[in-house]
C-alpha cells in the first residue's frame, strides 16, 4: 500500500472525528449567569416579605428571563428572595435551590459546575452580597447597591478569565390602587 493511500485512508475517519468534536467545542462556552436583588421587602420584620411593589418587580424579572433559558435557580433562604424567584421558577417549572448567602464560594462553585454544562442561571440575593457574588464569578460589579435600588440585573457571559458583565435594569414598578 503506498503512502499516499494510507494517508487518503485515514484523512477521512480523522476529518469526521474532527467534525464531532466541533459541536463539543462548542458547548465549551458557559452558560450565562444572571444576579438579581430581591424585589421591594416590607419594612418590618427579622424576615420580611415583599411588598405589592416587590411581588410585581418579581413578575417583571420573570417576564424579563422567561426566554432566556434559565435551568436552574439559586436564592438565599429569606422570604423576599424566594418570593423574588418563584414566578419565574413557576413558569419555567424550576425547583428553587437554596443557598447560604454567608458561605458565597460555595454558591459559586455549584453555579460555576452547573453552567460548565451551558445552562443559564439565575441567582436571587441582596443588596450587600450580590457586588462580592458578581467579583468571585469574575464580572464587575459596579458601584455598591443602594438600599432602596431594587432594579439592578446583571448578565455575566463567557468563561473564568474573560467574563463580560452587562448591567441590565428592571422596568420601574408601581403598585396597582
Amino acid at each position: 500500500m503506498s503512502l499516499l493511500h494510507l494517508f487518503r485512508r485515514l484523512t477521512l475517519p480523522l476529518s469526521l472525528g474532527f467534525a464531532m468534536l466541533a459541536p463539543a467545542a462548542a458547548l465549551a462556552e458557559p452558560g450565562a449567569l444572571y444576579l438579581v436583588r430581591h424585589g421591594e421587602k416590607a419594612a418590618v420584620g427579622k424576615d420580611p416579605e415583599l411588598t405589592p411593589q416587590g411581588r410585581l418587580r418579581a413578575e417583571n424579572v420573570a417576564a424579563i428571563l422567561g426566554k432566556a433559558g434559565i435551568t436552574a435557580i439559586y436564592s438565599s433562604t429569606t422570604q423576599r428572595t424566594r418570593q423574588t424567584a418563584e414566578p419565574l421558577a413557576r413558569s419555567s417549572n424550576i425547583a428553587v435551590q437554596l443557598y447560604d448567602p454567608a458561605n458565597p464560594k460555595a454558591l459559586v462553585a455549584q453555579v460555576q459546575t452547573v453552567r460548565a454544562s451551558g445552562a443559564n442561571v439565575l441567582v436571587v440575593g441582596h443588596s450587600n452580597t450580590l457586588p462580592e457574588l458578581v467579583r468571585l464569578f469574575g464580572g464587575a460589579p459596579g458601584p455598591d447597591i443602594l438600599d432602596d435600588e431594587y432594579d439592578r440585573l446583571y448578565q455575566l457571559t463567557g468563561k473564568e478569565d474573560s467574563v463580560r458583565t452587562v448591567l441590565l435594569r428592571s422596568l420601574p414598578v408601581t403598585p396597582q390602587q
